[in-house]
């Protein structure tokens, strides 16, 4: 059969199947900043945290890490900081998407010579593109890396949405292996799931969707609750996966209203206060995003407490 790839993995039989970067709960983690820059002891802290409760990879620099407000050099700091920390005990997944495909092969490729387990890569944005072109980007950027790649459909926040059918095209990209999938649209995920099979894993990227998307086959989430609560988070998932559906469920339907007032405002202001009310000093958000209302923050501190955190 020859040399297997970094993106394959041999399955009973040996057949290769592409491979799962991890099932559970991967946190979308928060980049805590001071004026100077970012905390880079404080991310650390945050980071032994989530492999303490059992968070199953760390995805850095993504939407809730505010990638889209760092520098280049804060973005590859953030990134080389997080692999060296987590030492390979769970899988780092670095957000290297951008609306230029140039630069996007750039922070690719710097995440895997630095150790990246994965990638994770939103639509491009603003300029947006066709399905034509979606192919085109992703195809491009995965014949400049090996490791594998996340794409990230979120078209709330990019005006852009992939659609099942170049998922499925995109599926057939060998270090293309999985799909975070925010529209919000059950519907359009059980098609990506019909069409795209074993070739394309798909994990949720709304914690309040966790459940049904995992009855769909997905392998797990790509959380912001995770920050806050990321052993429940974790449990919800594995139970799903380990046939307990009622406890899953139950955890699911117990983190409603706190996933409510997580994004009672945009992410990831309401949890940066939420950490913040919690006592891990992550910092404040950089501009354009502001401090939540007074009227709004204190929602979220009722929802923390009916969650049974003391705040």
């Amino acid at each position: 059969m020859g040399k297997r790839s970094a993106s394959k993995q041999i399955l009973k039989w040996g057949v290769y199947m592409k491979k799962l970067l991890f099932a559970g709960s991967g946190v979308a983690i928060v980049t805590p900043f001071t004026e100077d820059g970012i905390n880079f002891t404080k991310l650390g802290e945050l980071i032994e945290f989530q492999i303490k409760e059992k968070t199953d990879a760390i995805i850095i620099c993504g939407t809730t890490g505010e990638s889209s407000t760092m520098s280049d050099e804060e973005h590859k700091a953030a990134v080389k900081y997080t692999v060296d920390k987590v030492a390979g005990r769970i899988p780092v997944i670095a957000g290297t998407g951008s609306n230029d495909t140039r630069y996007c092969i750039e922070l690719s490729k710097y995440a895997e010579d630095t150790g990246a387990d994965g990638l994770l890569l939103v639509t491009p944005y603003y300029n947006k593109t066709t399905q034509r072109g979606l192919i085109e980007h992703y195809s491009l950027v995965a014949k400049n890396v090996k490791i594998p790649m996340i794409l990230y459909n979120v078209p709330s926040r990019t005006g852009l949405n992939i659609l099942p059918e170049t998922l499925k095209t995109l599926s057939e990209v060998e270090n293309i292996v999985a799909i975070k999938e925010a529209s919000g649209n059950i519907s359009q995920i059980a098609e990506m799931a019909a069409l795209c099979g074993d070739d394309m894993y798909i994990y949720s990227g709304n914690d309040d969707q966790v459940v049904p998307l995992l009855s769909l086959g997905g392998k797990g989430v790509i959380s912001v609750i995770a920050n806050i609560a990321p052993r429940d988070t974790h449990d919800m998932v594995v139970k799903y996966l380990e046939g307990d559906v009622k406890g899953s469920m139950d955890l699911q339907l117990k983190m409603m209203d706190l996933v409510k007032s997580l994004f009672i405002e945009v992410n990831p202001i309401p949890v940066k206060e939420a950490l913040n009310m919690l006592g891990f000093e992550v910092g404040k958000c950089r501009l354009p995003l502001t401090d939540m209302s007074e009227k709004n923050a204190e929602i979220l501190r009722n929802s923390l407490r009916k969650y049974g955190f003391e705040v």
